[in-house]
């Protein structure tokens, strides 16, 4: 392998810095592998990557309503499967009371995100309050169980056969986006000590998908005490403090929250727009060759997206350029927004990912005619 540096090769009229001062009446296409991080060319087209006429086939841009899917459920191994692969699983879980049993994940690490609601979870390491907008993110083989006084609803991240980590931060440092000062952990507090007892309690674990229950003559939840670093986490979307630029539109990987060895998850959240004249305004066109992308939108105004409500998400399977919507697109040529008030958690997949049958009744079939001109 050859040392130095790397430098891009260039033809024809082109930017010499990506995503910003583009030449007249062109519109910028990244083409990448590896997500973000591996190597990259920057294509300047004529036309909008995303301006088709016709599609067909499967491999299209997906965009599901979810708000029409999911009936309460007791348990999340009752929750509703979207979409999966052999190392991510997505659920939608909505749930409301106590739970009468443990349950157990055998299979690999499960991130809660909260969409809706509050309530309360248990768990070997003691007692934890939630709230909408946490993520809380429970070790594999956690037993765990949650009490909500109303409705909340859930988006359930199965890392399958894997655990989450922290993403690197690179030169920016370990404290950029959320210092992990920040996350919460269990504790060995009052309304834990009074949950417990010598009441009869049932453990259901999953494992390959299949369930088996564990009954004790007590209830297990009984620690009196813990220490160490492999432990339930919550954070919420409010303390995360997004890596910013003015001058340059930073990619997708910029907002990771969680990372596991096949997918990242990454959270948008409100921030200010860039500011400079030659900057884009929005997201660019992309053509990511080796992620599937998976939006989960939970408030606000999406400012890449028409149409778009809470609730929705969508899927932008590898093989096609996606981008902005054209009105979007228009709209940050005019920096009609300064800034954003979205919220939403975005998976990037490694390993393509299947639609359950439940997620296809719930989808937008005409989502892939809206990037029309």
């Amino acid at each position: 392998m050859t040392a130095g540096i790397k430098f891009p090769r260039m033809e024809g009229r082109s930017s010499r810095q990506a995503h910003c001062d583009l030449p007249g009446g062109t519109y910028e296409r990244e083409f990448g592998s590896e997500g973000f991080f591996g190597p990259v060319s920057h294509l300047y087209h004529t036309h909008p990557p995303t301006g088709w006429s016709h599609w067909e086939g499967d491999l299209r841009p997906r965009a599901f309503d979810f708000g029409k899917l999911g009936h309460p459920a007791q348990s999340p191994w009752h929750a509703t499967p979207v979409l999966h692969n052999a190392h991510l699983r997505l659920r939608l879980w909505h749930m409301a009371g106590t739970m009468d049993c443990l349950v157990c994940n055998a299979d690999g690490d499960e991130l809660l995100f909260v969409h809706q609601g509050q309530g309360n979870l248990f768990c070997d390491f003691g007692h934890m309050a939630f709230r909408e907008g946490d993520y809380v993110l429970l070790p594999r083989g956690l037993r765990w169980r949650v009490e909500c006084p109303q409705t909340a609803s859930f988006l359930l991240i199965e890392a399958t056969g894997e655990s989450y980590r922290l993403p690197e931060r690179g030169l920016v440092g370990p404290q950029a986006i959320f210092d992990s000062a920040m996350l919460d952990v269990p504790a060995i507090d009052d309304p834990f000590k009074a949950q417990q007892g010598e009441t009869p309690w049932r453990v259901v674990i999953k494992r390959h998908q299949r369930f088996s229950t564990v009954t004790f003559p007590f209830n297990p939840l009984d620690a009196v005490g813990w220490h160490g670093d492999n432990l339930p986490v919550r954070i919420n979307w409010r303390d995360i403090r997004p890596l910013m630029s003015h001058r340059y539109h930073l990619p997708p990987s910029a907002h990771a929250t969680f990372a596991a060895k096949r997918f990242v998850v990454c959270t948008f959240v409100p921030r200010p727009l860039e500011s400079d004249p030659g900057a884009l305004k929005v997201p660019f066109y992309h053509s990511n060759n080796d992620f599937d992308e998976i939006i989960f939108y939970h408030q606000g105004e999406f400012f890449s997206r028409d149409n778009i409500r809470p609730g929705m998400m969508t899927l932008h399977p590898c093989g096609f350029p996606h981008g902005p919507h054209p009105k979007a697109f228009a709209a940050g040529v005019r920096a009609a927004k300064k800034d954003t008030d979205e919220v939403a958690v975005m998976i990037d997949a490694r390993d393509a990912v299947d639609i359950s049958e439940a997620a296809r009744e719930a989808e937008w079939k005409e989502y892939v005619e809206s990037w029309k001109i």
